[in-house]
């Protein structure tokens, strides 16, 4: 489900990809409309595999298997790649248009037109003036993290497939337990209100922040929205943290049995799980190192150096609490 949902926005920013260049198809280069179109095929195609496919266990054509799933994961991988660095040199031009003059800007966007192998030398002709490719181009850049996503979701379960290849399963070692979900069954409610509140909360605090910090001249406001956005997050993450704690204490007396049997599902979590709390480690602590080293020491520092302790304390504990559920068995 998730799968087909990320899938969905992808097609979704292809379609305003090939809108967007063919605005101006007559100073690009024909790769450039032709790899959306082949980029939709590919995640129609890839959708469809997996969905028919994906709790399928191979026993005949090991090799040739294993070869065409490594493949379809590398390919996940390189279009990952290839979407996180559009979105990154959208940015840059972004923040350079806005931090240059138009004379600059058209020098520089005429030189790197060049590079590209753009047919025409006349930067006006690639300009997107008209509205309807100012939309085209909004539209696919706002798409991009549904398409990153879908990347990381595909190679996950391309990579499962492919530790599935040739594997046997002892089915008396493992327990079948049917999840019935109850939505005012004890605090399922209550934890389900909570969080929703929470996420509104936050979007509303978030969208505050960005049109506060970026539509303000005045340096006040832009205080109280940094003020307001960190005092949020301080909040959640001290709740996630204690939420965590109580989990993992609750944990110590349970009497169910640890599950130690060979699960390359549950190795691949635990290996993205930690593999994605190092790159916020790694933003925590060079924060922390900034906010040392920086002079005045203000408000907003103090803030920000709460936070930055917190969201490491907080992945922390989620890790320890998401791993040892992990390897629970069913009551």
């Amino acid at each position: 489900g998730g799968l087909i949902l990320f899938a969905i926005f992808s097609l979704v920013m292809d379609v305003f990809k090939i809108g967007y260049y063919s605005s101006f198809y007559s100073c690009l280069s024909a790769i450039k409309i032709i790899y959306p179109i082949v980029q939709a095929i590919f995640v129609v195609v890839q959708t469809y595999f997996l969905w028919v496919s994906a709790k399928d266990c191979i026993h005949v054509h090991l090799n040739v298997t294993r070869c065409g799933l490594m493949l379809t994961l590398t390919t996940n991988l390189a279009v990952w790649m290839s979407a996180v660095t559009d979105e990154s040199v959208h940015k840059a031009h972004s923040k350079l248009k806005k931090n240059m003059t138009e004379e600059i800007f058209r020098w520089l966007l005429k030189e790197r037109s060049q590079r590209v192998g753009m047919r025409s030398s006349s930067v006006e002709e690639c300009n997107c003036n008209s509205q309807i490719c100012q939309i085209f181009k909004n539209g696919y850049f706002w798409l991009y993290p549904f398409n990153i996503e879908y990347s990381l979701f595909a190679s996950a379960m391309v990579y499962v497939m492919w530790k599935n290849v040739g594997r046997f399963i002892d089915h008396h070692s493992h327990h079948i337990q049917r999840l019935k979900f109850r939505l005012f069954r004890r605090t399922f409610f209550v934890g389900i209100m909570l969080g929703l509140i929470i996420l509104v909360s936050g979007l509303g605090v978030l969208i505050l922040y960005e049109v506060q910090v970026n539509s303000s001249t005045e340096s006040s406001k832009k205080g109280q929205a940094l003020t307001m956005y960190y005092i949020f997050n301080i909040v959640c993450l001290s709740l996630m943290s204690l939420v965590c704690i109580g989990g993992s204490v609750i944990y110590r007396f349970d009497k169910r049995d640890m599950d130690r049997h060979k699960n390359p599902t549950r190795t691949l979590d635990v290996a993205l799980l930690m593999g994605a709390a190092l790159g916020q480690y790694a933003i925590s602590y060079y924060s922390i190192v900034a906010i040392v080293a920086s002079t005045p020491r203000d408000t907003i520092s103090a803030l920000n150096l709460t936070y930055a302790l917190l969201m490491i304390a907080q992945h922390t504990f989620q890790n320890v609490f998401i791993i040892e559920g992990l390897h629970r068995q069913p009551p």
